[in-house]
């Protein structure tokens, strides 16, 4: 959640920022008012709160002057049930307030480049050079069919579109995945965390993907209880409500889970293939740490990705992302985007984020900074989407015969 007493204080500069994103004015004047409305509550309160101090003060005066209290007595009485509704006005607006506030997104960090949507992400760098084919490459159903890794009809036969069954080599090379990823990362000073792949409402309001996003979610029924989008999820939520020692800090976690989404909002979009799945597997990268290191850590993240794919020798580059291409709970997203041969482009493979304190306040996430209790920074991101990985693998590895190699690295985790 955004920080209240900020945009409170400095409304039209913080106001300005979120358009930025695509927040509504409307909302924004809708979130003035009930400022106002929350003061106004406050203000009537303390008024009734200091009438009660002032009559409390004066039973004493009577006493001593031997006067009748009687009357003074009913008014109190009167003045505390008015007390009472007053605190609970109060309560209702700052409830009022705070729901409107939820479904606000984060502020972008000031140097994200403006722009609607992924036309004006921002290139930052390529790492490694496409590979020539001297054939026309095919994508990665055709091969997955060809070779009998991937079978997309029993896949829907199971559980409806958007659902696949991995065979032998497949299989093979998305555990391998699995496990390279893990190590690489447990090497770069990552703690490995086996997480439930359920959790409650109140994690995923933490994170910030309810109750924006819940049309998205995979919902228990009867319960409330969700299937997880992202591991990212768990993770972050494992601190929730904690005040964490400083000298713990950072404290950098990764996890491999499997995730599920409706994609509601991807209808008609990568419907060929595992590109865009209702249950796929991801290896997430999570940190906490202070404001101070957030910057640094980020980098940490991103190379993190980045030196996977290169591990694996597959061409990438590294995008900015634009204020409209923002995530909700994001102040800055840098993607990292891999070549894919057969559909001649770049398609996203990591998104790593900075959500700065938005994540930390809403999951009430603190750290002791001497004698205070501060909100931590928490960062999220991919490293890496496995099926993705896969599509990647079988297209820049193909052979002209149709049949896939097998990158070097992953060799000695498919007993090669």
């Amino acid at each position: 959640m955004i920080d209240l007493k900020l945009l409170q204080k400095e409304f039209d500069t913080v106001s300005k920022k979120l358009m930025r994103k695509g927040v509504d004015e409307k909302l924004l004047e809708k979130v003035k008012v009930k400022f106002e409305e929350l003061k106004e509550a406050k203000v009537n309160f303390e008024s009734l709160q200091a009438a009660q101090n002032a009559m409390s003060k004066e039973f004493g005066v009577y006493k001593r002057e031997g006067k009748d209290i009687s009357e003074l007595k009913a008014k109190v009485d009167e003045n505390k049930i008015h007390i009472a509704d007053a605190l609970e006005v109060q309560r209702l607006r700052q409830e009022e307030l705070e729901k409107i506030a939820m479904a606000i997104p984060n502020i972008p960090d000031d140097d994200v480049p403006d722009g609607e949507d992924e036309e004006s992400n921002v290139e930052l760098g390529r790492v490694l050079t496409p590979k020539e084919f001297s054939f026309t490459p095919k994508e990665h159903w055709e091969l997955a069919e060809q070779n009998g890794w991937i079978d997309f009809e029993r896949g829907v036969k199971l559980a409806g579109s958007r659902f696949s069954v991995a065979y032998d080599m497949g299989a093979k090379l998305e555990r391998a995945l699995i496990n390279f990823m893990l190590n690489y990362n447990a090497k770069k000073g990552y703690t490995e965390v086996s997480v439930p792949h359920i959790v409650n409402r109140k994690a995923l309001e933490g994170t910030g993907q309810l109750p924006k996003f819940e049309d998205d979610l995979y919902k228990i029924e009867g319960q409330e209880l969700f299937l997880i989008p992202t591991a990212e999820v768990p993770l972050t939520n494992l601190f929730q409500d904690e005040i964490i020692p400083a000298d713990n800090l950072p404290i950098k976690m990764t996890g491999y889970t499997s995730c599920y989404r409706k994609e509601a909002g991807a209808a008609g979009r990568d419907t060929r293939g595992i590109i865009r799945q209702h249950q796929f597997h991801k290896v997430e990268l999570v940190c906490i740490t202070k404001p101070e290191e957030s910057e640094a850590v980020f980098d940490d993240m991103v190379n993190t990705a980045s030196e996977i794919l290169t591990a694996l020798e597959l061409p990438h580059r590294l995008v900015n992302l634009c204020t409209g291409d923002l995530g909700f709970g994001a102040a800055h997203t840098t993607d990292i985007e891999v070549w894919l041969p057969g559909q001649n482009t770049y398609r996203e493979i990591s998104s790593i984020s900075n959500t700065r304190d938005f994540q930390a306040r809403r999951a009430k996430i603190r750290y002791k900074n001497g004698k205070k209790n501060e909100l931590v920074n928490t960062l999220n991101g991919s490293s890496l989407a496995v099926g993705r990985t896969i599509v990647a693998i079988m297209e820049n590895y193909q052979n002209e015969d149709g049949s896939i190699s097998i990158p070097e690295v992953l060799k000695p985790y498919m007993g090669m």
